[in-house]
Parts: structure tokens; sequence; C-alpha cells
């Protein structure tokens, strides 16, 4: 059996121990252990094992990972989501549809914290949901918001799907992460659009709020949200000027996070113990999957899948664009069945390559992966953010929360649309970013 061909039978095999629930980096080391032996031997394959294993647990550039996460999680459980959406609300509250825009807000605020999709949403959720339904806000609008506003954590900085995808493909991690800024900012100008669209055509999705906030208290609100700022500005300002590693800046944003949960007198033991406890277990399952995705990669290599692809498609002489078409096509439909995690791990080895010789920026597609895996998280059958609304939300039924998310699904498409047209508008920050 030619290693091509071995190759090709170890990534429907992985399809479908993932479809089976087999954990995503248990899924990654066996196919990619077992795949390598077949093609070399049983002893190249578990010397391939322990040193591949090794080296990414030991790696120094790892540690961005748990300390940006720990960020997010004592922020989270310290309460300062709330005191933000709150402030938010001060100021949108009699806007049409103001709370689910407010909600939108405090997603992107938070999502560049927190960095986790997951995080933000349940979070959030917990937060906003029973608000907008005081207010008598459609279940479908309240609960798309959420579900839209989380995605927004994988394109705001720091997002640990972007580290991730710097991490595999060796691009910058600093210029990732600086990439996401303006495709974020967008992304979430254009919810805000629709949602403020649907509520102009349908007052009854956010009946209006005759509340009259004053001035000064809008003004005192805002205190809500300096931790938030001041975080940014320490992390991810000090990545885009030159003056951290990304490295650096996790380890000043997590401890920056620690301070004012102290000062503030919101950290207790417990607090702190659940944020630690929740940063190790996501820490923990990240790592097992990037152990896994480095012997699958090393299998892949030695299967020659990679190459012959690029040379084959190479010999096509199609325009790149229409190559570009179907690989986004068919992460689509990946994204239907598997989570986004695991996508990127499957595919980059095979497609980064060949984004490369086509003559793309590595970096302005790893903001397009992203946006397809926002596309994944709303969309049945695995559409992860929903279901964890759906956990929070138990009276909300499934199909209204599917439903609710169709415009939002439209105003990503017309995201990334406007990204592959433009793509300067991911590029143009990294290209100013200090040394």
């Amino acid at each position: 059996m030619s290693p091509e061909l071995i190759g090709l039978l170890g990534i429907p095999l992985l399809i479908i121990l993932l479809l089976l629930k087999v954990p995503v980096g248990i899924s990654l080391l066996l196919v990619g252990t077992v795949g390598y032996a077949t093609i070399r031997n049983i002893e190249s394959a578990l010397k391939v094992l322990g040193t591949s294993t090794f080296n990414v647990v030991s790696s120094y550039n790892l540690s961005v990972i748990p300390l940006f996460i720990f960020m997010g999680m004592i922020l989270s459980y310290c309460g300062f989501g709330s005191d933000l959406y709150r402030a938010l609300d001060r100021w949108m509250g009699r806007v049409k549809g103001g709370l689910a825009i407010s909600t939108i807000g405090t997603s992107a605020i938070f999502g560049a914290i927190s960095g986790s999709v997951n995080a933000t949403t349940a979070t959030l959720a917990k937060v906003t949901l029973p608000e907008m339904k005081k207010f008598r806000y459609d279940p479908g609008l309240s609960t798309a918001s959420v579900a839209a506003g989380g995605t927004l954590g994988l394109l705001i900085p720091p997002s640990v799907i972007l580290i991730l995808y710097g991490i595999l493909t060796r691009e910058s991690i600093g210029a990732l992460l600086i990439a996401g800024i303006i495709p974020g900012i967008i992304q979430m100008i254009i919810f805000i659009i629709i949602i403020f669209v649907l509520v102009s055509r349908n007052p009854s999705l956010a009946p209006p709020r005759s509340q009259v906030i004053p001035l000064s208290e809008k003004i005192r609100s805002l205190k809500s949200v300096w931790p938030f700022l001041l975080m940014f500005a320490l992390s991810i300002g000090g990545i885009y000027f030159g003056v951290f590693t990304p490295t650096e800046a996790a380890g000043i944003g997590s401890f920056g996070a620690l301070v004012i949960a102290l000062l503030s007198r919101r950290l207790s033991f417990q607090k702190l113990k659940a944020s630690i406890d929740d940063t190790l277990r996501l820490s923990a399952m990240i790592f097992l999957i990037l152990m896994g995705a480095e012997i699958f990669s090393q299998f892949l290599a030695i299967s020659r899948i990679p190459f012959e692809t690029t040379s084959y498609l190479d010999s096509l002489t199609l325009n790149p664009y229409i190559i570009l078409f179907f690989i986004l096509l068919t992460l689509f439909v990946l994204g239907l069945f598997i989570e986004g995690l695991s996508i990127l791990v499957i595919t980059l080895p095979i497609i980064y390559p060949l984004i490369i010789e086509l003559g793309f920026n590595g970096v302005w597609f790893g903001v397009i992966m992203v946006m397809l895996n926002n596309i994944g998280l709303l969309t049945p059958p695995v559409g992860v953010s929903v279901f964890v609304i759906k956990g929070v939300a138990k009276d909300v039924p499934i199909q209204t929360i599917f439903k609710g998310v169709i415009p939002m699904l439209l105003a990503i498409v017309i995201c990334t649309a406007i990204l592959i047209l433009f793509p300067d508008l991911v590029t143009f920050l990294p290209s100013l970013m200090g040394n």
C-alpha cells in the first residue's frame, strides 16, 4: 500500500472517530501513530510519539495559552462581565434593540479578555438573557444576540484559536492576534446593524423602554469598563508596539487581572480555585490536541499528501480564488459536523501549504478560517454556541435559537466576503506592528 493511500485512508478514519465522540486529542494521536507506523515501522512511530509530544508540552511559546485563559477566567468569575453589561445598557438601553446591541458590545469587550467563545457565551448568557426576558424581548432575538456576540471572542485578541493557528502554521502569533482587531470590529458593527434593522421592521421583537437614564449615571457606569480597557491596553497594546512578546503580554495580563480582582475585593478563595480549575482543564484539553496535531501532521507529511495535493492543483492552472472557494466550501461542510478546533488540526497540514503556494497571506487566511469556524458554531447539527445557550435558556426551544441566528449567519458571510475582497483590512495593522 502506497504512503499516499495510507494518508488518504487516515483522514476519513479520523473524521469517523470524531463523529463517534472520541476526544479530539486521542483521535489525532491514535490515527497519527498508527499511520506513521504503517508507513515506516512501529519503532519509528513510538520514537516520534515520545519526542514530538515532549517538544509540544515543553514549548515556551505555548505558555501563552493558559495565561490568557486564566486572565479571562478571573474576570469572569469575579463578575466583571455583568458590570460591563449594565454599563453598556445605561448608554444603549433606549435605542431600538438596545439590550441586544449591548449584548453584542459586551461580548466584543469581554471576548477581548476571555479569548474563549464558550466562556464568553456561557457567562453572558447567564447575565443578559434574564434581563432581556424581563423586558419582553423575543427569545429568538435575545438568544441569537448572545450566540453571535460570543463568536467575536474568536476574532478580537487574545483569540485562543488564532494562537493555535499560529502554533500549527508557524505564523507570528502577535501578528495573528493584531490581525483580528479590524475584522472583529467590522463583524460587531454588522451584527448591530442587523439587530437594528430587524427591530425597526418588527418592533415587537424588542419593545421600547421608556426609562430615561441621567447623564451623570451614564458617566458613573463607565467605571465598570476600565478593567477591560486596561487589560487590553497592557496585553494587546504591548504586543502591537513591540514592547512584549505574546507570552510576556499574557503573563502581564493574567497578573493584572489578578491584581484588579484583589483590589476590587471580589476575589475569594473559591473563585480563585474555580478559575485555576477551569484554566487547567481547558489548557490540558488544548495541549492534548496540540500533541495529537503534531503527530498527525508528521504522519501526513511522510504520506506526501500535502505535497501531492499542491502539485496536482498547480498543474490545473486554476484561478487561485476558485481554489480558495472550494477550500472554504469544504471547511463550511466540515463545520456542519465537526467542532472548529478539530477542523483546524485536521485540515491545516494540507491546506496551509496550498494557500501559501497560491500566493495568499498566511495571517489573512488564519482570520478567514476563524470566520468559517464562527459559522460552524451557529449551524446545526453541531452548533456548539447554540447548545451552550440552550443549557442556560432551558425554556427556549432549540429550534427557536437556530432560527434566530439565521440573520447573524448572514452577517458573518457578509463580513467574510468583505475580508476576501479587501484583504488589507486584515493585514493592515500587523504591517504597522513594532518589532
